[in-house]
């Protein structure tokens, strides 16, 4: 994939089973929002087939590609709310748009808020919430059509770091609690790793974020971008682990203990 003479990508594959999660980490212009705009057919490989939800994304006609995103959930690092809609009508917009019965949408909607926390913000306009909130509000809209796949755009950027693991914490829960196949570009491996090595238990109808063990976090995989290509993929203990130049300069400075 290039843009003129400037190749952003070369030679990529890989592969999230169904379920699965793979964070996407590289540097700043290694091609990670690409990817996602590559996923949803908002640009076009130069070569090589895209296949989401085993459909081939990169042959489709603009209608197909629009009834394909329907089963993609998009959390946006800019939020990209209405500020002119509740935090309801926000979440039920889609659902709205694709002319479901209104109790359906109010019933999809009020599991989804309460799924994230936010039961009590409904009626609550954008502009009145926190930006985790927003995140978290951001996170119910795409979970709320129950999509097949969730893409996560860098969504804990430009918070502190309390708040972003509030947004951290649903991640885990849609992962594990919902088994929605997910891909999170980040640029915060203090929260890639904290997203890896937890997971989302349900006990007596009350949901915990727990310490997972090294065979439950090894189902996570990074995927470390470097000059158009996947560097090296592999479970969080490995990138730590690892011996190689790129990854040890990579997590250098953000390595554990934080």
């Amino acid at each position: 994939m290039a843009f003129d003479d400037h190749v952003v990508l070369d030679t990529l594959s890989f592969t999230i089973p169904t379920g699965s999660m793979r964070v996407l980490l590289g540097p700043s212009g290694s091609g990670k929002s690409v990817i996602l705009k590559l996923a949803l057919g908002l640009l076009k490989p130069d070569a090589g087939a895209i296949t989401v939800n085993g459909h081939r994304v990169d042959t489709m006609t603009e209608q197909d590609l629009l009834k394909m995103r329907a089963d993609i959930g998009m959390v946006f690092q800019e939020n990209a709310l209405f500020d002119s809609l509740t935090v309801a009508e926000n979440v039920g917009f889609r659902l709205t748009e694709e002319e479901l019965p209104e109790d359906e949408v109010d019933a999809r909607v009020a599991e989804v808020l309460g799924f994230v926390g936010l039961t009590d913000f409904a009626d609550r306009m954008p502009s009145s919430l926190s930006g985790g909130q927003r995140r978290r509000v951001g996170i119910a809209r795409g979970m709320a059509s129950k999509p097949g796949l969730m893409l996560f755009d860098d969504p804990i950027t430009g918070l502190d770091p309390l708040i972003a693991m509030t947004v951290d914490d649903e991640i885990i829960k849609l992962r594990d609690l919902e088994q929605m196949t997910s891909l999170l570009v980040t640029h915060q491996i203090r929260d890639a790793f904290y997203v890896a090595e937890h997971e989302a238990v349900r006990q007596d109808d009350r949901v915990t974020i727990v310490r997972a063990d090294p065979a439950r976090a090894a189902e996570v995989e990074f995927m470390l971008l470097n000059r158009g290509r996947i560097h090296v993929q592999g479970s969080a203990a490995s990138m730590l682990a690892s011996t190689d130049p790129f990854v040890r300069e990579y997590f250098y400075k953000t390595l554990p203990p934080w």
